[in-house]
């Protein structure tokens, strides 16, 4: 990470670029020193997940989320289903079965709202009008996957739909009750934590409160990125969210940059190389499609052409769900 984020930054790119360099130059796959447990790597990246969603819904805000909830409940899953559209339209160019047109329209139809996180924070632009569009989009696409396209990708048996309703009545029966109780206690114990003015005992009751709400999430079949969101949401609520976030965020950086070395060391040279004519299909998808669809959709909601056209860029990328959807539609035999 230190390797290829001064690369990065000498060379004056994103330090995420670099952290996914220096985890390519560690690869398996690459020839030098490689990692023989890329697991340990994997759940390091699984912290940095929930540190930076965390920081995130504590700099954010529920009116931040209110402000864009049409574009967000609504031109997310309408950006989702263009992008299969265009899918399905392409595959029948390029001779792709209609199932395969499926699953790589869904696969490239979600955004990482952990690369976008940490881009907009960077460049300083996570409470800006595009930036609060994007974020939200991005948390209604993560749920859109969880709840829709997950089960609907895996074995298309008659099932499906059931498996659906139960993921969503489970989500509902757990979060519900869990939202109220925490917005009612979590203010009134970090006041009470706080009046013991030990540092050290803040930042620990702090990460129990995010990595709690990501593990009943991840435990109602949700994510562990919109759990930690949702618990930053809370504390953002209390007048200790920026003492919370001054605490966590050399922790966050450290974790996050592990996140996007493992990214790196899960990359093979030789199968991108491979496989060109497709990888070029795919950025055509992503950066071309993707960019022209959301600009659209964000420009239906009455946007301005400025914040719809900084959106579109933000959104032509794909995230970690988007390797979930994959493998699920691997291991169904829908592709190869």
């Amino acid at each position: 990470a230190v390797l290829g984020g001064a690369s990065a930054y000498l060379l004056r790119q994103p330090l995420i670029l670099g952290y996914v360099f220096g985890g390519i130059l560690i690869s398996p796959f690459t020839p030098g020193p490689s990692i023989s447990d890329v697991h340990s790597f994997e759940l390091f990246a699984e912290i940095g997940v929930i540190l930076l969603m965390f920081c995130i819904g504590i700099e954010f805000s529920l009116n931040d989320l209110l402000r864009v909830r049409w574009v967000a409940l609504l031109g997310g899953p309408l950006g989702i289903f263009l992008s299969i559209l265009l899918a399905v339209g392409l595959g029948h160019v390029v001779g792709w079965s209609w199932i395969q047109s499926v699953v790589i329209g869904s696969v490239v139809s979600v955004a990482s709202t952990m690369v976008l996180a940490r881009l907009l924070l960077d460049s300083g632009d996570l409470r800006a009008k595009h930036g609060r569009v994007m974020i939200g989009i991005t948390l209604v696409e993560d749920l859109a996957v969880v709840t829709v396209l997950l089960p609907a990708l895996g074995a298309l048996e008659p099932g499906r739909f059931a498996t659906i309703g139960k993921a969503l009545w489970l989500a509902i029966l757990i979060l519900v009750p869990f939202a109220y109780l925490a917005a009612k206690a979590i203010p009134p114990l970090l006041t009470r934590i706080a009046k013991t003015q030990n540092a050290e005992l803040f930042l620990l009751v702090a990460l129990s409160i995010g990595i709690g709400t990501a593990a009943v999430t991840q435990m109602a079949g949700l994510s562990l990125a919109l759990g930690a969101f949702l618990a930053g949401l809370i504390i953002s609520g209390s007048e200790y969210g920026h003492e919370t976030l001054a605490r966590l965020l050399s922790l966050r950086d450290a974790f996050v940059a592990l996140f996007f070395v493992t990214i790196g060391v899960l990359i093979d040279p030789r199968v991108v190389w491979a496989n060109l004519p497709l990888l070029g299909l795919m950025l055509g998808l992503i950066i071309g499609g993707k960019f022209v669809i959301w600009t659209l959709v964000v420009r239906l909601f009455r946007y301005a052409w400025g914040t719809a056209l900084l959106v579109g860029v933000g959104l032509t990328q794909i995230g970690e769900f988007s390797f979930v959807l994959v493998q699920v539609a691997k291991t169904a035999g829908h592709v190869s």
